[in-house]
Formats: C-alpha cells, sequence, structure tokens
C-alpha cells in the first residue's frame, strides 16, 4: 500500500509550506482527505488536498475547472503547488465561513447569501463552456434509478432489476423533453455545504466555490435545484420562490419550461441522492447519511406534483417504500 504521509512530505518539501502545522479539516463522501497548513512564522494558512489515486482519485479534473471558475471570475481556490501524478493539491484556504455555519448564527443574512448565490449561476451560465461530458437524459435516468438498485433494495433485501430499467426508460423520456434547452457548465454539488462566504470580496466573488471537480454540461436549473433542494438544510419556501424568479428574471429564459425543468431535474436529483445515500449505508458502514433521508424524499414527494412528471409519479409512490422509522432502522443496519 502506498506510504500517503511519506508522499505528502515529499510534496510539501518543494513547496514553501514544508515547515507548516497540519490539521485535519472535515471531508467529503469520497476518497479525498484534507488538511490545513499553517504557517507558524506569519499565521498565513493553506489546504492540503489528498486524493490517493490508487483509490480511483483524480486532480486533474478540479485543476482543469478552477483554473476555469477563476478565469471568468469566480471563486474557485487558488493553485498553489501541484503534484497530479501522486494526486497532492495546494490549495488556497478560503476559510471555514460556510454558507450552513453562517446561516445557523445569522439567519438574516438567508436572502442576500442565496442572491449571491443565484447570482453566480448566472454569471457561470453566460460564461463560454469549456468541454465537458454531458450528464446527457440517459445518463440521469441510469443515476436515478439508483433509488431502486440501492434504496429499495436495501430496505426490502431484494432486488427488481424490471421495475428499475422500466422505470428509467420511461424517465429518460421525460427528462428529453424537459431539458431541451442549450447546456451550460453545472457543477452538481452547488449547496451551501459547498459554498463559502467571502464577505470581504465583492459581488460574485464573495461565494467561495468547493467541490466541483465533477462538473459536467447540463440544463442550467440544475445547480439552483442543488442549492434550493438542499438535502442538508431546509430552505425556506419563500426563499426557494424568489431565487427561482431572480433567476429566471436575470436570464431572461421561459419561464413555464425553466419551472418544468427544475421539477424534472428536482426529481432526478432526489431520487439519485436517495441511492447514494442509501449505498453509503449499506455498502460503505456510513448510516449517518440514512439521517437525511427524509428531506429528500419530502423534495422528491414535491416535485412529483408537476405534471410532466405524471408518467412515472404514482409508479414512484407505489414502488419506492416511504422513510418509515422501520425503513430508515433497515438501512441503518
Amino acid at each position: 500500500m502506498t506510504d500517503r504521509t511519506a508522499l505528502a512530505d515529499a510534496f510539501l518539501a518543494t513547496t514553501a509550506w514544508a515547515g507548516a502545522r497540519r490539521a485535519p479539516l472535515a471531508g467529503d463522501a469520497s476518497n479525498r482527505r484534507y488538511e490545513r497548513l499553517t504557517d507558524p512564522r506569519t499565521g498565513r494558512t493553506a489546504v492540503l488536498m489528498d486524493a490517493p489515486v490508487e483509490r480511483g482519485e483524480d486532480v486533474r479534473p478540479f485543476l482543469r475547472i478552477a483554473r476555469h471558475l477563476r478565469e471568468i471570475g469566480l471563486s474557485a481556490p487558488e493553485i498553489l503547488a501541484e503534484d497530479p501524478e501522486h494526486g497532492f493539491l495546494l490549495l488556497e484556504d478560503l476559510g471555514d465561513d460556510l454558507f450552513a455555519r453562517v446561516l445557523a448564527t445569522q439567519p438574516d443574512l438567508e436572502r442576500p447569501l442565496y442572491e449571491a448565490a443565484t447570482d453566480v449561476l448566472l454569471a457561470l451560465h453566460r460564461a463560454p463552456c469549456p468541454p465537458l461530458d454531458a450528464y446527457a437524459p440517459q445518463v440521469m435516468a441510469e443515476m436515478a434509478s439508483l433509488a431502486f438498485r440501492k434504496y429499495r433494495d436495501g430496505v426490502l433485501g431484494e432486488a427488481d432489476d424490471t421495475a428499475a430499467a422500466r422505470f428509467a426508460e420511461r424517465f429518460a423520456d421525460i427528462l428529453q423533453s424537459a431539458t431541451r434547452d442549450d447546456p451550460v457548465m453545472i457543477l452538481r454539488d452547488y449547496h451551501a455545504e459547498n459554498l463559502i462566504w467571502l464577505p470581504g470580496r465583492k459581488g460574485i466573488a464573495r461565494v467561495g466555490l468547493l467541490d466541483f471537480q465533477d462538473a459536467m454540461t447540463g440544463h442550467r436549473a440544475y445547480d439552483l435545484v442543488s442549492l434550493l433542494q438542499d438535502v442538508r438544510r431546509d430552505v425556506p419556501a419563500g426563499i426557494e420562490t424568489r431565487m427561482l424568479a431572480r433567476y429566471i428574471d436575470g436570464s431572461g429564459t421561459n419561464d413555464h419550461a425553466f419551472r418544468t425543468a427544475y421539477a424534472v431535474l428536482g426529481a432526478q436529483r432526489n431520487l439519485r441522492i436517495l441511492g447514494v445515500f442509501a449505498r453509503l449505508a449499506t455498502d460503505y458502514g456510513k448510516p449517518r447519511y440514512v439521517d437525511l433521508i427524509p428531506r429528500v424524499w419530502a423534495h422528491l414527494v414535491r416535485d412529483l406534483d408537476h405534471p410532466a412528471l405524471a408518467p412515472v409519479a404514482q409508479m414512484l409512490v407505489d414502488t419506492l417504500p416511504a422513510p418509515s422509522p422501520e425503513t430508515l432502522q433497515r438501512l441503518r443496519r
């Protein structure tokens, strides 16, 4: 097995941060690890990303997208040093003021923070889009079918590949119809625990961006759904309504078509997350994600009220178990 500590030490030895104090930072659901480095002489800080190549991680997409985002005026971390071969990056430290943490103590900032985050998406979608893989309807439908393959099957203890395949086929047609718009860059994990408040900066630069390495091209409603149907915090209905209107007005997009895509992509995203959270609990021993499932389910049920989802709504309600306490306990076990 690769000695990641020795490799990290060797990487830092090539930088000005070789003698820095190191402390772990909270990670995410991936194999990546993070450390905050503090220069004992100046007190300056930076962040070390450790993305093990031998465990399937690749820092090159992060590098490419971070540079693009910075070029268009957004606050992705500056790249201070890199070793793609071994999976190490030294990054600008954007601090600890995640939107979720700021709003927990300063709820009066909710509207300005969400306005700033919505304006970031408007700026991102106006900019030229670099070459990226497309989050196509067939791909999205297959990802949404994780709700059957991992959530449903994990609860019931039995597989039903026929139902999953039937759903994916129907849902791909709905996605194809609802997302006929010029593709834009979508960051795909755009929510209050991946956004950092930087009030010392101006305009769209006040929003620090994290966890964007899986960016693709897709419909412009996708990241707004991720922001406003947040699986980790309750976004007030009034904020969701205002930000939808703000984006539609700011982009000049068709109101009805955008709201339809918003509901359809909301269903897609929430179905995928149901499956992902169930898989994290059952396959990777991370039961804490089960606690988030009731909020995901509530978002899904609301999305399914849209007429565009009628061809699959009843099938989903009939096939997927509601997240009762008993259901969630089965996943935890």
